[in-house]
């Protein structure tokens, strides 16, 4: 990740191109206040959420959202989820992992870290598993960081307890991982 960050970084300087740097990128937690969390809490209303959970990719999503969901309820608890085998949020090594779209190899500065309350470690095999039962019990070809991310939902819920309201986001598309083992039987 890093090398790729650092070719890409020389390419828009010897090309003049425009890189959005969206690991840095003030703007991409700011999107996510102004249109995602705006949008959850037109369905959901001020305090019709116990919880919400998102994948710590960029940092963006669980940023932003939670940035505003949690000011119009105090009492929302706010999870980012990460993969088990690359628990950087948790002050762990970054090493080698499948769970592509989360887990980078360091904290991105647009990933405000008092923005969520826990970070939940999904196991990769928990990943997987979950994304494919999406597919065939509900019809939703996700992938691999939105199994991560229903997995931890589902994990908050049980947590929660009946009655609770919990909410994540499906951030990838199967489609991409129809040549993968994510969708190799």
């Amino acid at each position: 990740m890093n090398e790729a960050i650092a070719t890409a970084e020389r390419l828009a300087e010897e090309k003049g191109w425009f890189l959005p740097l969206q690991f840095d990128n003030p703007a991409n937690p700011a999107a996510h206040e102004a249109t995602t969390a705006v949008e959850i809490l037109d369905v959901f209303g001020e305090t019709g959420l116990d919880a919400f959970v998102a994948g710590a990719g960029t940092g963006g999503t669980i940023s932003g959202v939670s940035h505003v969901l949690k000011k119009a309820n105090p009492k929302l608890k706010s999870y980012a989820v990460e993969p088990a085998s690359s628990p950087v949020l948790t002050g762990g090594q970054p090493q080698p992992h499948k769970l592509q779209g989360i887990g980078v190899p360091f904290i991105p500065k647009a990933l405000d870290t008092s923005s969520y309350d826990e970070v939940i470690d999904v196991p990769v095999e928990e990943a997987f598993t979950t994304a494919r039962e999406i597919g065939f019990s509900q019809g939703f070809l996700v992938g691999i960081s939105s199994g991560a991310a229903i997995w931890a939902a589902l994990e908050v819920a049980k947590k929660l307890g009946k009655g609770k309201k919990v909410l994540t986001l499906s951030a990838d598309n199967g489609e991409r991982y129809l040549s993968t083992e994510l969708y190799d039987f």
